[in-house]
Formats: structure tokens, sequence, C-alpha cells
């Protein structure tokens, strides 16, 4: 599942993200949801989330 809408991302899920350096590249990074940081329902490119290892970026699939 992709994670365009904040509805479907919660708080401890696991999921994977690409962090502002890695737009370019597209490098994901997977980690477990400690703040979702978005405040509107969607987003074309993903709900922006905080991990809990500190990372911040854009949901772009919810692996659990």
């Amino acid at each position: 599942m992709n994670g365009n809408k904040r509805a479907d991302i919660k708080i401890g899920q696991h999921v994977a993200i690409v962090l502002k350096q890695d737009q370019r590249s597209g490098k994901r990074t997977e980690g477990v949801v400690q703040a979702i940081l978005t405040k509107s329902a969607t987003h074309p490119h993903g709900i922006k989330v905080r991990l809990k290892s500190g990372a911040v970026g854009r949901v772009k699939e919810i692996l659990e």
C-alpha cells in the first residue's frame, strides 16, 4: 500500500520512507512511525512522518 493517505498511516506501523536527501536516488529507509507530520488528508508525494530513529521523510510504502 502506498503512503499518500494520512488515514492509512498509524503510529507504530512499519513503513518505508524516502529521506529528503535521497529523493533523487529513491533510496528507501525502513522504520517504525513515531509521529505523522503532514496535516492534510492526502499528499501526492507521500505523507511526511518521523520514524523512531529520528529520520524524517515521506512514506512510499506501508510494510505492515
